[in-house]
């Protein structure tokens, strides 16, 4: 025999919502953020532009001595 119940106060429905699930996972990311964003900072030489090839640093090299009169 198939029962129904209609009845709204014995209905267990998961009415929860993700914003638990949503909170942590922008406070992970966050503390990620902020991890990668000290380690930048204490490693400066990281974001200095160098030349890439051996022609291109010459042509740097050249450009930043002074000229001789």
């Amino acid at each position: 025999m198939m029962r129904f119940d209609n009845d709204p106060d014995t209905n267990q429905q998961d009415d929860r919502d993700m914003s638990p699930l949503w909170g942590r996972l922008a406070l992970v990311a966050f503390g990620l953020a902020l991890l990668v964003f000290l380690t930048a900072i204490d490693h400066q030489k990281w974001f200095e532009l160098r030349p890439a090839t051996g022609t291109a640093a010459a042509m740097a090299y050249a450009s930043d001595q002074t000229p001789r009169s």
